[in-house]
């Protein structure tokens, strides 16, 4: 499993780094956002994809019966998740009110206007 998760993590990153480069201010956000998913996918697979039960102690023991699910990384990454879903939403104000003053997503034409 972990081989195909490393070949997705790949074509994840090259395809935002791809996206990046692009002229287009929405594509530059398009591939921001593949480049945070690439890197939530890494964090899951750098933990371990191992399944396990809720990280639950019982009352009266000192540790979990049998295999648990490691929390850590589920909230690295869900905190990540929202964290891009912010940054998602500003640019897309950002990139509206952009186009409106400039009337263009090519990044060349933004950096020549004197507004």
């Amino acid at each position: 499993m972990e081989p195909l998760m490393a070949l997705a993590i790949g074509l994840l990153y090259a395809t935002a780094i791809f996206m990046m480069l692009r002229r287009s201010i929405v594509k530059l956000v398009i591939g921001l956002l593949l480049l945070s998913n690439g890197a939530n996918l890494l964090i899951f697979t750098t933990a371990g994809m191992t399944r396990g039960a809720p990280p639950l102690i019982p009352e009266g023991m000192m540790q979990p019966l049998g295999d648990v699910a490691d929390p850590l990384p589920q909230a690295v990454v869900l905190t990540a998740i929202v964290i891009a879903f912010g940054v998602l939403a500003f640019a897309v104000v950002l990139i509206r009110r952009a186009y409106e003053i400039v009337k263009a997503d090519d990044l060349d034409k933004m950096k020549d206007t004197d507004t």
